[in-house]
């Protein structure tokens, strides 16, 4: 009797996966904590579909996909929208006397063993991907929570209550359970909650709330993109505004100047950050609340989307014993994400870490973390020097923004220790002119820089609607492809569906512009040559521009030439 494959092994016999990639993602799972499923998801192995088909093989199921799927509500009202939530199971159809209901794992025993239970009949399944479930359940149950914010919100505007006033709830300085409140708490309360809840579900990396003469409007940066949600009228203003400043235990009656801080909450069985920003507008107080999930910084180098080219290169500097390592680009490019990844590969029992941060956004096991406090002259100066009297290896300071950091990161540089920073410029051999200009003598940057990266992020493909699609000539010419290029290339593009919010994309990916500083860099930089003449001689010795790896993913399929074209463009 031949032995009854696993789904690895389903999907290494299927010619998808190789034990090489196996043991990389258990490493990484092993690292960050996530499952092996997910290490493979994330590494670009296998999709979700694929796993989740070799586990209908592996288990002898039926697999289904869901996106076509439509359920009868006789058979919908058999599992509550709050069981199908929490188990991650919807119900599909009657057979005879048995439920057929759709899992994303068929051994989870405990599951079936609670609906039969509550439904005292015998279950069977099928299977399919986790986020499909989900999905069908937003689509069928018809309480999504982005629908629920927007008929919470018709809800609070038909009503003649005034919200003018919100007592403090003495929940400041603890942390708060999302997704908890009940029809009898406060309707601001229960808007608030709603409002949080649905931004984590939409994937959101900021929450904008801003006042307007005749609305309070709501919008969420998607991947990089802010889109808006229902406005809510202006007397529920002072309300909602008060209730976000007491969940971050900031002062209520103060309306006039800047306020920061920070809201800890649980939602479901994820642990939240959320940084809130203050400030005073011609129409009331502008919040805007910054979602920092842990679970996006656990990313390893390989995660990051390198060419294989640049990662041996990156790889190599960051193994180096002392120099800087800068890595460049605008707010929200994903700076931290990397610096981030870098700082976990060196993060070894045998290494001393220490960061300087504004403010500390993630907090890393092992590494110590030191949070800028320019109240009490706890600046980016003061506490490198201070970090040296510590006998680090390796230092990372948030930011170089004036000569005195500077010159500190270079100084710790030249007695053996290895820096990593960033910096505010458009391009890799910008970084060089910048310190410069900042007073850097040349000679120091020379000898202390070994490596520049500047880095954008571009939005991808939805890997649930993407379509094969053939780019037109004027495309192919705005993006410098050849035809030779284009004919081993795979073009997609999303056609939008519940998964991506109908966007067409889902997720980014970073593009990456890595300098190395070889000889002649250093000496263009000593004898203080311009940025275009640095570049030109970087890409002399085979560095690949921002805009020529954000192609190569297009090429790859990960991406589209518009979004390419949208964060990076050739210099001519």
């Amino acid at each position: 009797m031949a032995k009854r494959l696993n789904y690895l092994g389903i999907l290494n016999q299927q010619g998808l996966l190789s034990a090489n990639q196996v043991r990389e993602a258990q490493s990484l799972a092993d690292q960050t904590g996530i499952k092996l499923q997910e290490a493979l998801i994330r590494l670009e192995y296998v999709s979700e579909e694929q796993i989740a088909q070799a586990i209908a093989q592996e288990y002898n199921k039926q697999y289904i996909d869901m996106k076509e799927v439509v359920i009868r509500p006789a058979v919908l009202e058999l599992i509550s929208e709050s069981v199908a939530r929490e188990n991650c199971v919807i119900p599909y159809e009657e057979e005879g006397d048995t439920l057929m209901v759709v899992v994303a794992d068929p051994n989870d025993i405990e599951v079936f063993e609670k609906l039969r239970f509550m439904l005292q009949r015998p279950i069977d399944c099928l299977v399919s991907e986790k986020s499909s479930i989900m999905g069908a359940i937003n689509l069928h149950y018809g309480q999504s929570t982005i629908e629920s914010t927007d008929s919470m919100i018709n809800e609070m505007t038909d009503t003649a209550i005034n919200f003018t006033q919100i007592e403090d709830g003495g929940d400041s300085g603890a942390t708060v359970q999302i997704g908890t409140a009940t029809e009898s708490d406060a309707p601001i309360v229960r808007l608030c909650d709603q409002i949080i809840s649905e931004a984590v579900q939409l994937r959101t990396s900021d929450i904008h709330i801003e006042p307007f003469e005749d609305r309070v409007r709501i919008r969420y940066r998607i991947d990089g993109k802010l889109v808006e949600r229902e406005a809510i009228p202006t007397r529920f203003q002072g309300a909602l505004m008060s209730r976000f400043k007491i969940l971050a235990r900031l002062d209520i009656a103060e309306r006039r100047r800047t306020q920061d801080g920070r809201i800890k909450l649980t939602l479901g069985d994820k642990d939240l950050d959320l940084r809130v920003s203050v400030i005073p507008t011609a129409h009331g107080q502008s919040i805007v609340m910054r979602i920092l999930d842990k679970d996006n910084i656990r990313v390893s180098l390989v995660q990051l989307g390198f060419s294989e080219v640049d990662y041996k290169r990156f790889r190599s500097l960051i193994t180096r014993p002392n120099g800087i390592i800068l890595v460049t680009g605008p707010t929200g490019s994903g700076k931290t994400t990397s610096l981030y990844a870098a700082l976990n590969e060196l993060n070894t029992p045998n290494r001393k870490i220490i960061t300087a941060e504004d403010p500390v956004e993630y907090y890393l096991p092992g590494v110590n973390q030191v949070e800028i406090k320019h109240s009490i002259g706890l600046d980016f100066a003061a506490v490198i020097r201070s970090m040296l009297r510590q006998a680090p290896n390796v230092i990372l300071v948030g930011e170089m923004r004036d000569l005195e950091t500077a010159s500190m990161g270079i100084q710790a540089s030249l007695t053996g220790h290895l820096v990593f920073s960033t910096l505010h410029t458009n391009d890799a051999p910008g970084a060089i002119t910048r310190l410069v200009d900042m007073g850097v003598p040349p000679y120091l940057v020379t000898s202390s820089v070994i490596g520049i990266m500047a880095q954008r992020l571009v939005r991808m493909v939805c890997p649930k609607c993407k379509r094969p699609y053939t780019p037109t000539q004027a495309e192919l010419d705005e993006a410098h492809i050849t035809k030779e290029e284009a004919a081993k290339g795979t073009f997609y593009k999303g056609k939008g569906c519940i998964n991506c919010n109908k966007s067409g994309y889902r997720g980014r990916r970073a593009i990456f512009e890595l300098m190395m500083m070889t000889n002649k860099i250093r000496e263009l930089a000593f004898k203080g040559e311009s940025t275009p003449v640095i570049r030109k001689a970087a890409q002399s010795e085979g560095m690949k521009v921002l805009f020529e790896d954000g192609i190569r993913k297009v090429l790859q399929g990960v991406t589209t030439i518009e979004e390419v074209l949208r964060v990076a463009r050739l210099e001519e």
